[in-house]
Order: C-alpha cells, then sequence, then structure tokens
C-alpha cells in the first residue's frame, strides 16, 4: 500500500484502530521510565498518545497526511495541556528517523508490515535513532499467523517471526532482551479469535 491507499482507508472511517494501546506495547513501556519516544508509522497515535498520557514525550510520523491530521486532533482534544508533549508528523518509515540519531530513549515499530527490504531499512532507521542503552520495540503480524491465526494481512512477504526480525537486525549495534510470539485475543462477529503476533525488544548497545 502507498500513501494514497491509506490516506482513502483513513478517510472512509472515523477511527480505523482503537484508541487503546496495543497491549504489548503497554505492557512493555509501562515499566520503563519516561522519556523521549519516537512511533514511526504511528497511524492515528494510539500508541503514542497513550505514552504521553504516561509521561513520555514523543515524536509521531505516518506517511499518511490523513492519519496525521487526525492524530493532531485525537492529541488535542485528549491531552488538553500535554498536547505539546506530542509531535505528529508525515515522514515514510523507511527513511532516517525525525530528530536524528540519538536523538531518543525508545523507538516503536507497531504493525508496520514492509517487505524485507524496507523492513530493514525501517529498523535500521528506528535503531540509529535511539541512544545507547535505549529500546526498540518491534510488535508484528507474525508468520505464522497466516497458518495458525487469525486476520491481519494475507500476504507472507510482510509478515515476520522473532527470528526474521532478529535477522534482519544482524549487524546493527543491539542486544536481544526479548523475541517472541504472543497470543492477542480477537473479538469478532463468529466470536473470540486468536491473532499471533510477534514482540521483539532491543536494546540499543553502547
Amino acid at each position: 500500500m502507498d500513501a494514497r491507499t491509506w490516506d482513502e482507508r483513513y478517510a472512509a472511517s472515523d477511527l480505523v484502530w482503537s484508541v487503546e494501546p496495543n497491549r504489548f506495547v503497554a505492557e512493555i513501556i509501562t515499566p520503563l521510565k519516561p522519556g523521549h519516544a519516537v512511533d514511526l508509522a504511528a497511524g492515528e497515535g494510539r500508541n503514542a498518545i497513550w505514552m504521553v498520557e504516561q509521561g513520555w514525550t514523543v515524536v509521531a510520523s505516518d506517511y499518511s497526511p490523513v492519519a496525521v491530521e487526525r492524530m493532531r486532533s485525537l492529541a488535542a482534544s485528549r491531552l488538553g495541556d500535554r498536547a505539546s508533549r506530542l509531535t505528529a508528523l508525515v515522514a515514510d518509515a523507511t527513511q532516517p528517523a525525525p530528530d536524528g540519531p540519538a536523538a531518543h530513549d525508545l523507538a516503536l515499530l507497531c504493525y508496520l508490515q514492509l517487505p524485507a527490504d524496507e523492513w530493514r531499512q525501517a529498523l535500521r532507521a528506528a535503531v540509529e535513532t535511539v541512544r545507547p542503552g535505549g529500546r526498540i520495540v518491534v510488535v508484528g503480524h507474525a508468520g505464522r499467523n497466516l497458518t495458525e491465526g487469525w486476520g491481519g494481512p494475507s500476504e507472507r512477504t510482510v509478515l515476520y517471526d522473532p527470528e526474521e526480525v532478529l535477522e534482519r537486525a544482524d549487524g546493527l549495534p543491539v542486544t536481544v532482551e526479548q523475541a517472541v510470539i504472543r497470543q492477542r485475543p480477537v473479538e469478532t462477529d463468529d466470536g473470540k479469535r486468536v491473532a499471533l503476533d510477534t514482540v521483539v525488544v532491543l536494546r540499543r548497545d553502547l
């Protein structure tokens, strides 16, 4: 999908994604000391806005201008005086991250589903923008979800299991803190289903 396709998808709905943060993002980030974070491919900003509510200062980018405008609107209504701690930008996650190298304590890649080469570029951008000792949090639809789970993209080329994330991180200055498949319950019209997500946490080396 290109930016125009995502613009059309966002424009066709009041809210494409939930207003709540991703459960794994919340689980991983809640224990951390708030600092400066970047949310790459942030969509309508559900994770970024939640992070500001937890005390973080966040730069959130997406390549859909429609999504970014919606993020700004949601931030203004939910954050009030804290809205200034969220900077929402139109940007491509495969390009160098906003604010440049070593600018953030955490980088988030949540459901950024791209072919391997483009996703590797995004991961490199995320690692480069994190300070030594900071973390890169990856949550995505797992490859195994196609045959063992429910929902998500149907193209295997944009899915990734934990070992594929680690393969794409090879050569980058990171230490693996977590690399697992997690189950995510999903309510559907036909009852509860289970999706399989890849969850990876990397720490930027000194």
